[in-house]
């Protein structure tokens, strides 16, 4: 038997809190003092990595919050508008994983404050220097080079958590939860995300291209580690709106369909054209984007230069609609069936072409009606994904 003693449980008043294992401990940590949150987030980030990694061969990353991902990518290289949204410099190189994480935060940079990282590849200097800047409690993975090593141990004054995880650790088929002194037993969800899901298509349109499905997958993948009910929007190699732990589905595709939009509207040229005075600090930055691109957008200008070195121009609602009216060929994932055919409305005004769900409900017939109407791609995967 292994242990890891935690600083303490899921809140400051749950004491004696540990992590253990039997045999020995397929992970070690190399800096700080995790909590309980932290392991589970980042056990179940490191899963969805190495999931997607498998899928689709590119190196990976995941931003997580209280168990539920923000935000997931491959590692694709960043257009420039994707490093300026992203907070990065245009001169700095990047190595595939690090574009891989810049991508993973960028996806929802309001809720990935404070994440837990999890890299599916040894950890460069290159990633090490992308995750510094960021206000985040700590990082997983399968390893670091000592460049990495040393900058991600100085982050925080030292208090930075760093974590690397065997590569070639296999839990055992069985797992246990225990719930108000009663053990839950069940068969770890070790099932296998691949193309062979996405080969069952009811719609009329069939043509599912090679990036869409890689999209798919993805979204599939970081639904299979998202607290349900939940919807995943994903686009170019990631996820850009996670909808997670709603009770109703539709509020889920709505609740993921605003974070999207947000994600498209910060590469929109009034967005990226915003000039920050030199000191303010990133989540102030991204504060401040949040309300530039809110309903409420006219309150950034009674107060603009406690942020801006310029008077912002706005983004008008007709800018908003005729920009996001360009979008198309976005990918969705469901970790349960739709229910109803309004998901697959949100969806498309949310610019979804691509849809992959398990299928079964009783309103399938509905559910296709809506895509074939729009000429979107829709795959039945026959796979229930809820996690808890």
């Amino acid at each position: 038997m292994s242990e890891i003693i935690l600083k303490y449980g899921c809140n400051p008043n749950q004491t004696d809190a540990k992590i253990e294992t039997e045999g020995e401990m397929p992970l070690k940590v190399l800096c700080g003092r995790p909590g309980y949150i932290n392991f589970l987030d980042a056990l179940n980030g490191w899963q969805l990595v190495s999931d997607i990694k498998r899928a689709t061969g590119l190196p990976a990353a995941t931003s997580f919050k209280h168990v539920s991902p923000a935000g997931a990518a491959v590692g694709l290289p960043l257009d420039d508008a994707a490093r300026r949204a992203c907070f990065i410099n245009p001169k700095v190189e990047l190595s595939p994983l690090a574009c891989a994480y810049a991508r993973a935060r960028g996806a929802d940079r309001m809720s990935s404050f404070g994440d837990f990282i999890a890299l599916s590849d040894v950890c460069d200097e290159a990633t090490a220097r992308i995750i510094s800047p960021e206000v985040s409690d700590g990082v997983i993975a399968p390893g670091y080079d000592a460049a990495a090593l040393e900058i991600l141990s100085k982050k925080r004054r030292g208090a930075y958590n760093v974590i690397q995880i065997d590569p070639d650790y296999i839990p055992a088929e069985t797992e246990k939860k225990t719930c108000f002194g009663i053990t839950f037993t069940q068969r770890r969800n070790d099932c296998v995300i691949d193309e062979s899901l996405l080969r069952n298509i009811p719609t009329q349109n069939k043509e599912l291209p090679q990036s869409a499905a890689r999209d798919l997958l993805i979204s599939l993948i970081t639904l299979k580690y998202t607290q349900s009910n939940s919807v995943c929007y994903a686009f170019g190699g990631q996820a850009i709106g996670v909808g997670a732990g709603q009770q109703s589905r539709i509020h889920c595709t709505r609740l993921a369909g605003d974070k999207s939009r947000i994600w498209h509207l910060r590469r929109h040229p009034k967005t990226l054209s915003l000039e920050f005075l030199p000191d303010i600090p990133r989540p102030e930055r991204d504060n401040a984007i949040d309300l530039y691109l809110s309903n409420d957008c006219e309150k950034i200008l009674d107060d603009w230069q406690s942020v801006f070195a310029v008077r912002p121009d706005i983004i008008t609602p007709d800018e908003k609609r005729q920009y996001l009216s360009s979008i198309s060929g976005v990918s969705l994932g469901s970790d349960a069936f739709f229910p109803f055919g309004d998901n697959i409305e949100t969806a498309r005004q949310n610019g979804v072409s691509y849809v992959a769900q398990p299928g079964g409900s009783i309103r399938d017939d509905n559910v296709i009606a809506v895509c074939d109407k729009y000429g979107m791609v829709m795959a039945f995967t026959g796979l229930r994904l809820f996690h808890h």
